[in-house]
């Protein structure tokens, strides 16, 4: 058993012991993909759009009077240690809202799916450095977590007997059009519908998820990068 304190001023408790886990069936062989995103936190191949919650955006302005409030006070002092709990709790509350969300959304997932496939996504590379609207596109992708959310899928998916796969982030899902494979697709983030010569309307991100499907279950079929496929133990 191990007991800390937290920054918040929160005693947590763990503690370790051994358990079985008995897999959830699926009523059928069933398998999605999921795109990532910040206006939607995940689309789903389905055609399903499960909207951000963004909870720092949401907070925001109560942890910045939090912040402005403990730079105001003498640091070492009474009131200065209050002031650094308020601001820690309120970072906690963003953190375990986030974390309460995430985890029902990855369990409901784990639950109606035996594989589930997703884009192997570069997070850091894809935050930006400097300037005012930049630092508000790296809070977004922070406050989306898609990096959490990645890693409650993989324990999850072991746990459940779920096949989880990691398509290449190389791979150009938003570009190709999901009914002919033509890379017709834009090329910036602004166009979030277009139309192929093949006469297929798409949207943007349920394109790009249908996409990370197929390149997914080609890699199961054809013998793609097997470091790449999770499978169950």
């Amino acid at each position: 058993m191990t007991v800390g304190l937290d920054r918040a001023g929160r005693w947590h408790v763990s503690i370790l012991f051994e358990t079985s886990v008995a897999p959830t069936p699926v009523a059928k062989a069933t398998a999605v993909a999921i795109d990532l995103g910040i206006h939607s936190l995940a689309t789903l191949s389905t055609g399903e759009k499960v909207t951000n919650p963004q909870f720092y955006k949401r907070d925001r302005r109560r942890i910045a009077k939090a912040h402005s409030t403990l730079n105001r006070k003498v640091k070492g002092s009474a009131n200065h240690e209050r002031a650094r709990k308020r601001l820690a709790r309120a970072h906690a509350k963003v953190a375990d809202r986030r974390r309460d969300h995430l985890h029902k959304l990855s369990t409901r997932l784990i639950r109606e799916n035996q594989t589930i496939v997703l884009e192997d996504l570069a997070v850091e590379n894809l935050k930006r450095n400097g300037g005012k609207a930049k630092t508000g596109i790296n809070r977004s992708i922070s406050d989306a977590a898609w990096g959490q959310l990645r890693s409650l899928l993989e324990y999850k998916a072991g746990w459940q007997d779920r096949n989880l796969i990691i398509v290449d982030r190389f791979f150009p899902s938003s570009q190709l059009c999901s009914s002919c494979g033509a890379r017709s697709g834009p090329t910036t983030l602004t166009v979030r519908q277009w139309s192929c010569d093949c006469g297929a309307f798409n949207d943007r991100d349920v394109n790009a998820a249908r996409n990370i499907l197929a390149a997914g279950l080609a890699a199961t079929v054809c013998g793609g990068d097997r470091s790449r496929i999770r499978t169950p133990l």
